[in-house]
């Protein structure tokens, strides 16, 4: 089976080297086993007929009519000429239009002969039409058994379509394929599964997902096949964690010593929530065991990951091990630099940090400080992947925002040691459920899901356009108390594409509307000098500017208490996650703050779901679980997991439910046979295996 499955798509019967090339190019098929897991977009069903007189110009799924074409003319045009039929059914009449291939038709039609069309109909100056439609002679379509329920309609292009390879052609190619290899299917799930879920077999299975019999046999052929393609992916993620602990040893942080007790009784600024308690015991329980931590914190703005963090690296310290922190930029970098320095300053602890603008001089005293120990925890940019970047004995590394990087960037600092650190990964970016067990499914997960006690939620407005006077009122009322703007935008010049706010127009628009001295305003965006960007934000930071006009750069690492009023210009730019980590730039003080999103007045309707959310709402992951429905897990994984998650026939917004259970089989079959190595598994290994030699999901993760 494995073997035929691996035969070049050419040499099925029907394809040949042209037609094999273009699938390749257009549809990646280049052998057997590719073409039978090109699975449908959707179905028609081509049991049903409409006549004439019951078609409306509101249709939008193609149809199929019984009729007689009574009248052929080619009517010219600018471009070319086209061919037009009159078709009738003996209830009313419309038209069949061809604009290329016009004297093959003229040649081959029949007239006055019954037809079966099927195609999209449209409306267009009081009569209905058809381009392009499929066509069989009655005769011949009662013949087949195929069109007799629910046809398949593939992906495709136009230059599929350019070159003949229609739906009806890939129809073709899947019945050959079928019934050359029909017989070679092997089951690929354990018997247990099979008979518990009730699923049909693997080769009934592709057979209803290709030329289903009825919708029962459709349904069970999905749930049948997106179980599968769910399961083996929880189970390559599960059993990498289980062998990852097996065969990873970690550096084990028996010693709970000084300076996680003395911080822990004498130096919080403030107690600790349940949730940030119930984390810190599952870190202290991982790298207190004889294996490796990998574990992801989520945890959203404001929840408080850093005071975690630094506890975290506190028993390392206590262990006698260094520890390093790396965010993705370098304002974030600072910003974690001069929060952990001023939470550990009563402990005496050396913290450095190094980014791209640290001075070649300091740099070499770092790398040399790093190697002699006496640098204890070091936080930092990309700059800390560095070969020279070399540490003494290097127990924690600390991941923010892990998303921004790429796995080959993180998979570096695994080997900063003889040993590889425990890996803590955090994220301000609350992950969907969904998305967390099949993106992070081999990581151990901790949750922070309470906010520090005496945080006001913040308020979160819609304006649109025509309310900026007002917006500009509110503004002023919040400076002449003493607080603090931010008003962002997505662009920094103007674009010709997008009409929208930019940030230097919006700079000198509100240096106007709030002149000096009674107004100061900074300015920061991504295109500025470091060096200038970190002077602007530290005015900013000290109280000597009243409003900030940014770009996203300040969307993490940014805390400035006294800014109680967060402007997001142009908010239909922005997802639902980005809006939500804007918004968590304020909030940080006592004083009730405000969130106002500024909007154009034609909004789509996905975009007032995402204003009427976020009004509604501050919880992350809440807002994470409708971003994910709106925009699917490729655009919220980011450019570096882009691919991670090229899902054949599952939905991980549609099949949440499937993926429950298959997890909880995955994590079931694990425990009672962690290697597969039972009979009944045999096949389920195999299966595995072959998985694990290609290029998918585990090889990205950290």
């Amino acid at each position: 089976m494995v073997n035929l499955l691996e035969t070049p798509i050419e040499y099925l019967k029907g394809v040949g080297p042209k037609r094999g090339e273009i699938l390749r190019k257009e549809l990646n098929i280049h052998k057997y086993g590719d073409l039978i897991n090109l699975y449908p977009n959707r179905y028609v069903d081509r049991s049903s007929y409409y006549k004439i007189n019951e078609l409306n110009p509101t249709l939008s799924s193609e149809i199929q009519i019984v009729g007689k074409i009574v009248h052929l003319k080619t009517v010219e045009q600018k471009r070319g000429r086209r061919l037009v039929a009159t078709f009738v059914d003996g209830t009313n009449t419309m038209e069949l239009v061809w604009f290329q291939g016009a004297k093959w038709i003229q040649e081959n039609i029949k007239i006055n002969v019954p037809y079966v069309i099927f195609g999209k109909v449209t409306y267009f100056n009081g009569v209905f039409n058809m381009a392009h439609p499929e066509m069989e002679l009655l005769e011949e379509h009662q013949s087949k058994k195929i069109n007799a329920g629910l046809q398949a309609i593939y992906p495709s292009t136009e230059k599929l379509s350019l070159k003949g390879i229609t739906n009806k052609v890939i129809i073709k190619m899947m019945q050959q394929l079928l019934t050359e290899t029909y017989k070679l299917f092997t089951e690929t799930l354990p018997d247990t599964i099979i008979n518990r879920l009730q699923l049909i077999s693997k080769s009934e299975a592709l057979v209803n997902i290709h030329f289903p019999k009825d919708q029962e046999k459709l349904t069970k052929a999905q749930f049948r096949l997106k179980f599968e393609e769910l399961f083996f992916i929880q189970l390559q993620l599960i059993s990498k964690n289980l062998l990852n602990k097996q065969k990873i040893k970690g550096y084990r942080f028996e010693k709970v010593g000084d300076f996680f007790n003395k911080m822990y009784h004498n130096h919080l600024p403030f107690d600790l929530t349940n949730a940030q308690k119930r984390v810190l015991k599952e870190i202290r329980n991982d790298m207190g065991g004889h294996s490796q931590m990998n574990r992801l914190l989520q945890g959203d703005v404001g929840s408080g990951k850093t005071v975690v963090a630094l506890m975290s690296m506190l028993l390392a310290l206590d262990n006698d091990f260094q520890a390093c922190l790396m965010a993705p930029t370098e304002i974030l970098s600072n910003q974690h630099f001069i929060g952990l320095s001023e939470m550990a300053k009563p402990l005496g602890i050396n913290i450095r940090i190094l980014t791209g603008s640290t001075k070649a001089k300091e740099r070499r005293e770092i790398h040399e400080q790093l190697l002699s120990g006496e640098i204890q925890i070091l936080i930092g940019t990309h700059a800390l992947l560095e070969d020279k970047v070399q540490f003494k004995n290097l127990g924690l590394a600390i991941i923010d925002e892990q998303h921004r990087f790429g796995v080959e960037q993180r998979s570096k600092l695994w080997m900063k040691n003889q040993l590889p650190p425990h890996i803590l990964v955090m994220t301000a970016t609350p992950i969907p459920r969904t998305l967390a067990m099949s993106l992070y499914g081999d990581l151990d997960v901790s949750v922070i899901d309470e906010l520090p006690p005496g945080r006001k939620p913040i308020e979160t407005m819609h304006f649109f356009e025509s309310k900026r006077l007002l917006v500009w009122g509110f503004i002023k009322r919040e400076i002449a108390k003493g607080r603090q703007v931010y008003i962002v935008y997505p662009l920094i010049k103007e674009s010709e594409s997008l009409d929208y706010k930019n940030l230097i127009d919006g700079y000198e628009g509100i240096s106007r509307d709030f002149p000096l001295p009674d107004y100061t305003v900074s300015i920061v965006h991504g295109q500025m000098k470091p060096a200038d960007k970190d002077a602007e934000m530290e005015r900013f930071a000290a109280g000597k500017t009243n409003i900030m006009v940014a770009t996203t750069v300040i969307e993490v690492g940014v805390n400035v208490p006294n800014a109680s009023v967060m402007i997001i210009e142009s908010a239909e730019r922005f997802g639902l996650s980005q809006l939500h980590q804007l918004r968590g730039r304020v909030g940080r003080g006592a004083e009730q703050s405000y969130c106002v999103l500024m909007t154009g007045n034609k909004l789509s309707a996905d975009t007032k779901v995402r204003m009427e959310t976020m009004v509604r709402t501050n919880d992350g992951f809440e807002l994470s679980e409708v971003d994910l429905k709106l925009r699917g897990p490729g655009d919220l994984m980011g450019k570096q997991q882009s691919g991670v998650l090229n899902l054949q026939i599952a939905d991980l917004v549609k099949d949440q439910e499937i993926l429950q259970y298959a997890r909880h089989y995955a994590i079931e079959v694990l425990k009672e046979d962690p290697n597969l190595d039972k009979p009944e598994h045999n096949i389920t290994k195999k299966v595995l295996q072959e998985l694990n030699t290609k290029k998918t999901i585990w090889n990205y993760i950290s």
